[in-house]
């Protein structure tokens, strides 16, 4: 059966419950929007509840001495190497201090300093001890318990166990809904003339992540296939530090915070040589692309170096355990103590810099259509996000995605979910996703070349077929197939390195051809290519 079988109806359709999407959610619940919030799984399995660092923000009265919203913003633009929108920057660092206080007023609580106000940690890339924690290592979960009791308190419906397949669209192309199977794979369609993408990365592209498993990309090919453009997204962040379990670890690995190394702790090889030492004038706390850089070059055949992982050095933070209880939890599992021993580490993939172009507004391209949070390329990371300001963003873009939402309501410039085309199934590539997860961990992630990402683009040939997606699983891996497909494009395409866009073979940064953001699209046969810059909203 390729038609709807059920329906419902709603002002806004959020697409996933992670800080972004339950921000927005709440939001537009307070300014009387009838919303529904539907998510693939359960509403805690988000990216959100993995976040250990914390939220990046400058608050009145309780920062470093001579530490300004305006040093946030200089930090976030270095981090971005040259591709920062630096409008929506301002826009969105200047939003954090609202948007933590509605944050706290929700619920959600912060560890406190001891001298009163707000515990503050420093990572990779900031001037200041400017980031501000929750149980130590597990802001994330913090931050979407509090958000998720708000969302059951506030009566904002979540429809769990449903995932997006399609956008419903009008004749003229205008988004007014969103076609999804449940659990049973029984299709539905969820009508509303706005809805708001929140369905976060994709770090399932590859072998290793910090992500969890349902990190798949399926808000990116959504809105390509609904006629939006993408950019950014050759600039995959990878963390420079996960738990190291072993050779050929697979799927979510544990993260071990980059405020441990904000506390003190280093990075060192088998033979205690610093990783970092000449590497960039802040050592270990360099921003996560040159740190995450230096240790696959160090593994890669530095003295000392083992191929697959080297050190973390914590041994000089006296209370490891309490200041990170979720690291030291994950350490002890492993069979390694933080208070007496180095904790094996290697990079994996973490964070998608790039996604749906959109503004600090949530406004995509296509009408009715609104993107925040990781799947979003609202302009804030560039080619490399600054540490903690991903749950700064949702929270910011979430709440204004919500308002604009309510705005473009009462101008009644949104569709009517009656104006719907019918709505069926789609079919799509399809690639197997073994073979695809193990050429792009090869020849897609840190350190690219022309021929390795020729060899990804023959696997993905080789082995995709077209496929209805009439199931979760191929909904996943068709969305996987066109990210994968557009990544490759857009990383051949750029020759130089850039931020997290690491080129072996073209090894310098180039302002003067590539300080520009590539936008991709879908042709008319599903094939993402590379269009003219300036059909996108907010792309220079």
């Amino acid at each position: 059966m390729n038609t709807p079988l059920w329906e419902a109806r709603a002002d806004l359709v959020v697409v996933g419950t992670g800080v972004a999407g339950l921000t927005a959610a709440l939001r537009a619940r307070e300014l009387g929007l009838r919303v529904l919030v539907v998510t693939k799984a359960a509403g805690e399995d988000g990216n959100t509840r993995w976040a250990q660092g914390g939220v990046a923000v400058v608050l009145p009265g309780e920062h470093d001495e001579g530490d300004t919203v305006d040093a946030h913003v200089r930090d976030t633009l270095v981090a971005g190497a040259g591709l920062c929108d630096e409008a929506a920057v301002e826009a969105i660092i200047a939003g954090g201090p609202a948007a933590v206080a509605r944050l706290r007023e929700r619920g959600a609580v912060f560890d406190a300093a001891p001298t009163g106000g707000l515990a503050r940690t420093r990572e990779g890339g900031h001037s200041a001890f400017r980031v501000v924690h929750a149980g130590g290592d597990a802001t994330g979960a913090e931050v979407e318990r509090a958000l998720l009791a708000a969302a059951s308190d506030g009566r904002v419906p979540v429809l769990e166990n449903h995932v997006a397949v399609d956008a419903v669209r009008t004749p003229l192309g205008q988004v007014c809904g969103l076609l999804v199977l449940d659990g049973n794979g029984v299709p539905g369609v969820l009508g509303a003339p706005a809805v708001l993408l929140a369905s976060g990365g994709l770090g399932q592209l590859y072998q290793a992540t910090s992500n969890p498993e349902v990190a798949t990309g399926d808000g990116l090919a959504l809105a390509l296939r609904a006629g939006a453009v993408a950019a950014d997204v050759e600039f995959v962040q990878f963390h420079p530090t996960v738990l190291y379990t072993g050779r050929g670890a697979r799927g979510r690995c544990p993260l071990v915070t980059e405020a441990v190394r904000g506390e003190g702790a280093v990075l060192v090889d088998a033979t205690g040589a610093r990783v970092m030492r000449g590497v960039h004038p802040l050592a270990d706390l360099a921003p996560r692309d040159v740190v995450a850089a230096a240790i696959t070059r160090h593994m890669a055949g530095g003295p000392g170096g083992v191929d697959d992982h080297v050190f973390l050095d914590a041994t000089g933070i006296s209370d490891f355990a309490r200041r990170f209880p979720t690291v030291h939890a994950a350490c002890l599992a492993a069979g390694v103590d933080p208070a007496g021993e180095p904790i094996p580490v290697t990079p994996a993939a973490h964070f998608a810099c790039g996604g749906v172009v959109s503004d600090v507004d949530g406004r995509t391209g296509v009408t009715g259509l609104y993107a925040a949070g990781e799947v979003a390329r609202t302009g804030l990371h560039g080619a490399n996000r600054l540490a903690s300001n991903s749950l700064l963003e949702g929270l910011v873009v979430g709440t204004r995605a919500a308002e604009a939402v309510a705005a473009d309501l009462a101008l009644g410039v949104l569709a009517r979910p009656s104006a719907a085309v019918v709505a069926e199934l789609p079919t799509a590539p399809v690639a197997d996703r073994d073979s695809l997860q193990r050429v792009m961990s090869r020849y897609a992630a840190i350190g690219r070349d022309a021929e390795g990402l020729a060899v990804v683009g023959s696997v993905l040939d080789l082995s995709t077929v077209d496929r209805r997606l009439d199931s979760r699983e191929l909904v996943e891996d068709a969305a996987l197939t066109v990210a994968a497909r557009a990544l490759i494009a857009a990383a051949a395409e750029r020759e130089e390195t850039r931020g997290c866009h690491v080129r072996t073979d073209f090894t310098e940064r180039d302002d003067v051809r590539w300080q520009r953001s590539q936008v991709v699209r879908l042709n008319p046969s599903g094939q993402p290519v590379l269009a003219d810059p300036v059909v996108a909203r907010g792309v220079a």
